[in-house]
């Protein structure tokens, strides 16, 4: 029998699934797109929270396993757990100190390799790569990048590296929302408070706070700003995150029940003096953290060799402090008592703060994958520990008990430098099951967010400064766009990309049509993705063009405002965007020349029709 050309061989069960799959949520995006607002994002939300909920589970499961395997079986040293996740009070010495580093830098050498070949956008701390996102490119977080992101996270932070689980988390579940804005062609707004909600549910599940996730979706995103439109959508996903999230690893708060009364209005002289010395660690973190970073990326060596570097350092570090190695939520939930405080060296609770910092940096900044959240948590819990361990003997009114001081320094130090004061208040708050620290809190939060916010510094890199800053970069200040579709400005398709071509094949095609890059369609003649003409340039002819197509490129629907239309060019790296009908079928091109067309024709319009806009055929 002769042999079977390529395109004559049968498809691939998956593939078939995967058109099936395309075709009938373009039609459910269709339908969702018609919907009200409430309405829509009464559906959407509880998609994005049912996937950020397995989503979290998946990743604390992962991570469990990981800490278990790699600390505890190889390492010989079990970390201690929260009071929510078993209290467990872990080995308290090493068996085998020398296995310590040896499995730190390992993990990293491992996770490194993982990143930086499969998927070098899940490298850091997640929560800034999701931020970008919303505000870049909310349709362009690859599925690759989240599966990587939860195994390379569970094996940096289970072998020992100093990272939180909130921003794997986030990261996570925003590539869920970004997978489900692409398969429903989500409009370039929708698709951003798509991811918005993703990173808020995400991170509420796994640290049981929904109230506070689901601020966390508005308020992170920006340095002075919050985002109301995300409110809703974020209050329906988080508690149904939340809800699948617990229902598997339980509903109790991740330090369980903290009692403490604010009983003194005395006390709100030391919270506020806890506040500024908050805000300057706040700083202090920002600043350490991103230096070790810049000192790693100045190293010639290989991506993957830096963070064997910096995990080997962070196991070294480790055997003299252990509250350096891993999450160090067991260590929180023991500075919370007086007895946990006391019976620690004050040396070590004097230093754990800055070498914290130091480890964070070593771990992440190096190219590690973990969330900087958590080891925000602890270094604040250990400042205010601190504070109580020098002055609750020396003080009047002062208070026998270190928790509140460890909660509200929690919440003081982070929630200052990540420039989202009330939803870590809110988030912490829930994590130790006490609302009563909120009013003192807002003295110390307060405090530290003033000093921080007097300088340009956060730990999250890619928030702009306001919606403001943002919409500028989107939208021309042009009301008549707002009256304009899409249809009225499109242009003519000049090339389009059978799924079956060749790179010779595709170079002839482009060329041919003198287009800098064309719509790729799929063997149903629907949308698959666009492919550039410079990223064919050192292939090989044989080789399948498809490889080189990019999947999350934004689409636009024709009856979309050329408003919308110019938010979804903003967006593209490529200067255009393909326009689809609802069944996925390319039926134009929109770009900023063809936008600038339909602009000016209809400025003449309007002079000519007495100020009223009159679409002619040229618009």
């Amino acid at each position: 029998m002769a042999a079977l050309s390529r395109r004559e061989l049968p498809a691939a069960p998956w593939l078939g699934a995967g058109r099936f799959v395309r075709r009938h949520s373009a039609n459910v995006g269709a339908r969702l797109n018609r919907l009200s607002y409430l309405r829509r994002w009464l559906i959407l939300g509880v998609t994005i929270g049912a996937i950020a909920g397995v989503g979290a589970i998946a990743f604390y499961s992962a991570l469990s396993f990981a800490t278990h395997v790699l600390l505890g079986t190889i390492g010989g040293w079990r970390p201690p757990a929260p009071a929510g996740e078993g209290g467990g009070l872990g080995s308290g010495h090493f068996v085998r100190p020398w296995a310590i580093p040896l499995v730190a830098g390992g993990g990293a050498l491992i996770a490194g390799l993982l990143v930086f070949t499969f998927a070098p956008e899940a490298e850091g701390h997640g929560t800034d790569a999701a931020i970008h996102a919303v505000h870049r490119n909310p349709r362009g977080i690859r599925l690759r990048a989240v599966i990587v992101k939860i195994i390379a996270s569970a094996i940096t932070i289970g072998s020992g590296g100093s990272g939180g689980r909130e921003g794997p988390t986030g990261q996570i579940s925003a590539g869920f929302g970004s997978l489900l804005a692409r398969l429903l062609d989500l409009s370039p707004e929708d698709a951003r408070i798509a991811v918005s909600t993703g990173i808020g549910s995400g991170i509420g599940a796994i640290f049981r706070a929904p109230l506070g996730g689901a601020v966390l979706s508005s308020e992170i995103v920006y340095r002075e700003d919050f985002d109301p439109t995300v409110l809703v959508p974020a209050f329906v996903a988080s508690i149904v995150a939340y809800a699948i999230f617990s229902g598997v690893e339980g509903f109790t708060p991740v330090f369980g029940v903290t009692a403490y009364a604010f009983k003194s209005p005395y006390q709100l002289g030391w919270f506020a003096l806890l506040g500024i010395l908050c805000g300057v660690v706040g700083l202090l973190y920002a600043k350490g953290f991103y230096g070790i970073a810049a000192l790693f990326s100045r190293l010639s060596l290989p991506h993957s060799l830096r963070t064997a570097i910096g995990g080997l350092l962070v196991g070294l570090i480790g055997l003299a402090l252990p509250e350096t190695l891993g999450t160090g939520y067991g260590f929180v939930q023991r500075v919370l008592t007086a007895h946990g405080v006391l019976g620690l060296p004050l040396w070590a609770v004097l230093v754990v703060p800055f070498v914290r910092i130091i480890a964070t940096g070593l771990s992440i900044g190096s190219g590690g994958s973990g969330g900087i959240f958590g080891p925000g948590m602890v270094i604040g819990s250990f400042l205010g520990a601190a504070f109580w361990r020098l002055f609750h003997s020396v003080l009047p009114a002062f208070g026998d008990h270190p928790a509140p001081y460890v909660i509200i320094a929690m919440m003081a130090c982070f929630g200052s430098i990540a420039r989202a004061p009330l939803a870590v208040m809110i988030m912490v708050a829930e994590m130790t099951g006490n609302l009563s620290v909120l009013g003192p809190a807002m003295v110390a939060v307060g405090i530290a967010t003033l000093i921080v916010s007097r300088s340009d510094d956060t730990i999250y890199r890619s928030q702009p400064r306001n919606r403001s800053e943002i919409t500028a970069a989107r939208k021309a200040p042009a009301p008549l766009l707002a009256a304009l579709s899409v249809r009225d400005a499109m242009g003519t398709v000049r090339c389009t990309l059978s799924a079956g071509d060749d790179v010779a094949t595709a170079r002839h095609s482009l060329a041919e049509a003198a287009a800098r890059g064309a719509p790729l369609l799929d063997d149903e003649q629907r949308f698959a993705g666009t492919i550039e003409a410079f990223r064919l340039g050192a292939a090989k002819g044989d080789e399948p063009a498809s490889r080189f197509a990019d999947a999350t490129a934004q689409t636009l629907r024709a009856d979309a405002t050329l408003e919308v239309g110019l938010d979804a060019l903003a967006t593209s790296a490529s200067g255009w965007v393909t326009v689809v009908d609802d069944e996925r079928r390319v039926i134009g091109t929109l770009s900023l020349s063809d936008v600038n067309s339909a602009y000016r024709a209809a400025m003449h319009s309007e002079v000519a029709g007495g100020g009223k806009v009159v679409l002619t055929e040229s618009a």
